[in-house]
C-alpha cells in the first residue's frame, strides 16, 4: 500500500500502521479514511497529502 505525506507538516499515513490514536484501523487505505479524517499532527485535510514517492 503507498504511504501519503501531509505537505503541510511532513506527517506520513502509513495504512500499515492507520491512526490508531483517531479510530482507525490498521490496513486502512488513505482513498477509505473518513471525508472528514484531518491529519493528526497539523489539521491539514486530505486534499493536503500527496502520495510518497
Amino acid at each position: 500500500m503507498k504511504k501519503y505525506v501531509c505537505d503541510p507538516c511532513g506527517y506520513v499515513y502509513d495504512p500499515a500502521v492507520g491512526d490508531p490514536d483517531n479510530g482507525i484501523a490498521a490496513g486502512t487505505a488513505f482513498e477509505d479514511l473518513p471525508q472528514d479524517w484531518v491529519c493528526p499532527i497539523c489539521g491539514a485535510d486530505k486534499e493536503a497529502f500527496s502520495v510518497e514517492e
